[in-house]
């Protein structure tokens, strides 16, 4: 009989384990964010599936970050010992993996707006997204019944990182059409009402530990200044991005109280970044204006292509592309945030072996040219 009572508690006990929700991520978000989303929408534009887009993570292939290394939800993730979610489009994501790591729903050109990056054929707009993360939800619930993923769902942390392809890849380009339906007061506001709808939808599918990225100093970008007469920040830029996040922020702040057991908040290192661009030596680097993978002395190029030539020392750029920034930079931005936010470990692993080698990373002597 006692050997039957111990069996009995050894099963109990396991359901009781089993049944436990491991803390993942689920992330939405544009090309700072994606780990490989356009990589299969074979008709986008917005790529990153060439060389030299992954030179210091992993193996050094591509694999679909819009830059060197890590992106800034990468290192956070690693930071507080969270797994890193898979993008949803992989071919081998299940819902096993689900469970495990949560999942990246983000995509180079997407925005806020479904019409945001149109003349890059196919990307996904956070509704889009939003309609996948649906989909996700489904499979689980499948999987484990409506009580545990309900569970599942409400301690999982959520990132929203979007809005620059909203201005960059829209509202500042004349060939879309919110160029002269809107002023900058307007689009914003129209944003705000979008993004408002949005969030409300995530919270009523299970996310209440939510943080949304700000906008960095968009003006700044190598693109926007080599697009300028004098090769300076453009300060019109900037100020949409200024009045972006303080639109945002109280957008989170009022969602926060109002909806129920909401925890939203708004993740700003526009000043940081900002600071960082203007005085580059005081945070190690010597370069803030131009890309470190760029096409000789044709400006711009839009993409990293294989025949682009590399800076011989990528820790020392803020900007890897026209559009995104290096590994070096994003770690700064990753941990002025956890700095803002006090985040703690959720558990006591390390970050994963696959974050890049800092000898790789960081030294000159391993920047491949062109011909290699």
């Amino acid at each position: 009989m006692m050997k039957l009572e111990l069996v009995a508690l050894a099963i109990w006990m396991a359901s009781i384990l089993g049944g436990e929700c491991k803390v993942v991520q689920f992330i939405f978000g544009d090309s700072l964010s994606d780990v490989g989303n356009n990589m299969h929408l074979s008709k986008s534009l917005a790529q990153a599936s060439l060389p030299w887009y992954g030179i210091d993570f992993g193996n050094g292939l591509p694999n679909g970050r819009f830059t060197n290394g890590r992106t800034v939800a990468d290192i956070i993730g690693d930071s507080t010992g969270l797994p890193r979610p898979p993008a949803f489009l992989d071919p081998s994501l299940t819902d096993d993996l689900i469970l495990e790591n949560g999942v990246n729903y983000a995509s180079g050109g997407g925005g806020i707006l479904n019409e945001t990056g149109g003349y890059f054929i196919q990307r996904l707009s956070l509704n889009k997204q939003i309609e996948l993360f649906q989909g996700t939800q489904r499979m689980i619930i499948n999987k484990i019944g409506e009580e545990k993923s309900r569970e599942f769902f409400q301690e999982s942390q959520y990132v929203v990182a979007l809005g620059s392809n909203d201005f960059i890849n829209n509202y500042l380009m004349p060939v879309y059409s919110d160029s002269w339906k809107y002023n900058d007061q307007t689009f914003i506001a129209y944003l705000m009402d979008t993004l408002d709808g949005q969030l409300r939808k995530l919270h009523g599918m299970g996310a209440r530990e939510l943080i949304v990225f700000g906008l960095g100093p968009m003006g700044c970008i190598p693109l926007q200044r080599v697009l300028s007469t004098t090769g300076e920040c453009q300060e019109k830029t900037n100020k949409l991005a200024l009045a972006f996040n303080g639109a945002s922020s109280k957008l989170l702040d009022r969602l926060s109280t109002k909806l129920a057991n909401a925890s939203f908040k708004f993740g700003d290192a526009y000043d940081v970044v900002n600071d960082v661009i203007s005085n580059p030596y005081k945070y190690g680097f010597n370069n803030s204006d131009s890309p470190c993978c760029s096409f000789g002395q044709i400006r711009p190029a839009l993409t990293c292509l294989p025949a682009s030539t590399l800076c011989e020392d990528r820790s020392k750029y803020v900007f890897w592309d026209e559009y995104h920034p290096s590994d070096s930079a994003n770690e700064l931005i990753a941990k002025e945030l956890i700095k803002k936010f006090g985040f703690t470990r959720v558990d006591g692993t390390k970050p994963p072996a696959s974050a890049p080698s800092p000898a790789l990373a960081h030294s000159p002597a391993l920047a491949p040219s062109p011909e290699g």
